[in-house]
């Protein structure tokens, strides 16, 4: 690659608390995985996490500030709750307890779970909290379960449509971004309520049963895998039909072994991009920005709201397929 790849950092007169706490955040959750197998590392990861933490909150200043790309439209206080909450989990340091209780009146009631908006993320990790008996972290329950009543259909506090076919549609830019990530959440927030023997969750007057919730959460994750109407898995290199014009570059551009010669930045894009042909490579895996709000989806490579692939739908559907794989406990079905 020969086109610049310009390196921007934050710094206490240029901040941004998202970036660093963000980041605290994913290291925070690192270091958990890691404590069993390497705990060395395990302790290296939670030390940077914690400076990393001290840095956001020391110096807070939003990212979109002075940001290239993919800036913070929702603030930094998602952030900060959010990376406080993984500290407090890994490290066990009740002083990232006390930071997030203190200031619970950051949280907010949403309809999303996404790369800009983690405040539906952080609830759902206190409210096992909350259920495991720290009771003054009760506005994070109310938070989290505002959020399950926004997306489930039937609700009475409703917010979120869902397409004739059934897929959960929050906005036509990639949506399955959001679909995703409120999957992993629904099967997340369904579990907790299982262990801490909880009934459900009350929207107005319809009542929604932990099965109920991970029910309607594994339909999406079956609607992305191919039960949909257009019958097509809106992953890569999965079943008999899914997407063959998958926006990247590194999809669309024959391999340097089809292709010897140099192909340059701009090349990629006369040559490559508007052709009507397939890619010449599959992008095995990658799960693409998805249908429109009537479920039908156009292969197409200029699509890049429906059919670029991204890191943040991927990872998120991981968690919900691992919540599927998982599942060993038995759980009760809803009382009539």
């Amino acid at each position: 690659m020969d086109t610049p790849r310009t390196l921007y950092k934050i710094t206490p007169d240029s901040p941004g608390t998202e970036a660093a706490a963000e980041a605290a955040a994913a290291l925070s959750a690192a270091s958990i995985v890691f404590k069993p197998i390497d705990s060395n590392y395990s302790s290296r990861l939670l030390s940077q996490s914690k400076s990393l933490f001290e840095f956001a909150d020391k110096y807070r200043g939003s990212y979109k500030d002075s940001c290239p790309f993919y800036c913070s439209f929702s603030g930094y206080q998602d952030e900060l709750l959010w990376a406080a909450t993984w500290l407090y989990k890994a490290s066990g340091d009740n002083k990232y307890l006390t930071y997030v209780s203190s200031n619970q009146g950051w949280s907010q009631a949403v309809s999303e779970f996404s790369w800009d908006n983690k405040f539906a993320g952080a609830q759902t990790l206190l409210a096992k909290e909350f259920y495991g008996g720290q009771k003054d972290l009760s506005k994070f329950k109310t938070d989290i379960e505002s959020f399950v009543c926004a997306l489930m259909p039937g609700s009475s506090s409703v917010q979120i449509k869902t397409t004739p076919g059934g897929l959960l549609y929050i906005r036509d830019s990639s949506n399955l971004q959001y679909v995703t990530s409120s999957s992993m959440v629904l099967f997340l927030y369904s579990k907790t309520l299982n262990a801490a023997h909880m009934g459900g969750v009350q929207c107005g007057s319809v009542h929604f049963c932990a099965s109920q919730i991970r029910a309607f959460a594994k339909s999406q994750v079956d609607y992305i895998l191919g039960n949909n109407p257009m019958k097509m898995s809106y992953m890569a290199g999965l079943g008999s039909k899914y997407p063959l014009q998958v926006h990247h570059r590194g999809a669309s551009i024959p391999s340097i072994k089809d292709h010897p010669a140099k192909v340059g930045c701009n090349d990629g894009h006369s040559m490559y991009y508007s052709s009507s042909k397939p890619n010449p490579n599959t992008h095995v895996g990658a799960i693409v920005g998805g249908p429109d709000s009537n479920d039908q989806f156009k292969d197409l490579r200029s699509d890049y709201s429906h059919s670029e692939p991204t890191t943040y739908m991927n990872a998120a559907f991981v968690g919900s397929v691992a919540a599927l794989l998982a599942r060993k406990e038995s759980e009760s079905e809803c009382s009539q």
